[in-house]
This record gives C-alpha cells, sequence and structure tokens, in this order.
C-alpha cells in the first residue's frame, strides 16, 4: 500500500508525541509499506521551524533529511497536476499545506495516514 504522511504525523512520530495513534504507529514501523513524505511537508516544517513554532534539536534541513531516511520515506514529488487538483477541491479545508497533501494522496492513488478530521471530509482514502 502506498502512504502518504501527513506533516503532523511525521513530528509527532519523529518527536515521540503521545497523540501519534497505534495504527500510525504500527503503519510507520511496516517496512513493508511504501511510505511517501511530501515536499509540501518539508516547507511546512521549514516556515514553522522559521517562525519559531517549531522547535527542533537541529538544524531544519538536516533534521527533515535525517527522518525521511530513518523512516525510510519515499519522497513524492509536487507536480503542477497536484497544484491544480488542490485548487479544484472543494473548500472543506483552508491549509494549503493540506489541500495539496489531499490532492497528492488523490492523484498518486495514495491512503493519506493524517489525524487531521477535516481532510476526512474529501474524498481521499485515509487511516488513523
Amino acid at each position: 500500500m502506498r502512504i502518504l504522511i501527513d506533516t503532523h504525523v511525521l513530528l509527532w512520530a519523529a518527536l515521540g508525541d503521545a497523540r501519534l495513534s497505534p495504527a500510525a504507529e504500527a503503519i510507520i514501523g511496516d517496512r513493508s509499506q511504501e511510505l511517501l513524505f511530501s515536499p509540501v511537508s518539508a516547507m511546512e516544517i521549514a516556515m514553522k521551524h522559521a517562525a519559531g513554532r517549531l522547535a527542533l534539536p537541529d538544524e531544519v534541513r538536516n533534521w527533515i533529511h535525517t527522518r525521511v531516511a530513518a523512516f525510510g520515506l519515499v519522497e513524492l514529488p509536487l507536480s503542477t497536476e497536484h497544484a491544480i487538483e488542490a485548487g479544484r477541491l472543494p473548500g472543506h479545508h483552508r491549509d494549503p499545506w493540506d489541500r495539496l497533501l489531499v490532492a497528492q494522496a488523490r492523484i498518486e492513488g495514495a491512503t493519506l495516514l493524517t489525524a487531521d478530521s477535516a481532510i476526512h471530509r474529501y474524498e481521499v482514502t485515509t487511516i488513523w
């Protein structure tokens, strides 16, 4: 199964946050799954860190690359088609990062691993 990891899921898994569901923890630990990471999440993490809203124990670039490698994530490039799909989605969610993740999951036939209840309103397969 192809699973696209939402930004907060990567953060919670990497930082040992108790909000990570047992199902999410099992999926992240299951190396038989194709776990996808979006550059959208990298930008969101970098912006939160730069704004002082996210403390990381390392420089942001190194932290992201180290975690992507540690969890065995595969980068899912962002395409023009993803951006068009995100722009055409209904307005269930105002967060542009999440809209792009939904669009990527839809176009790529991936399941989105997320705790975000607003995302569940879109026609996209989710797990939590």
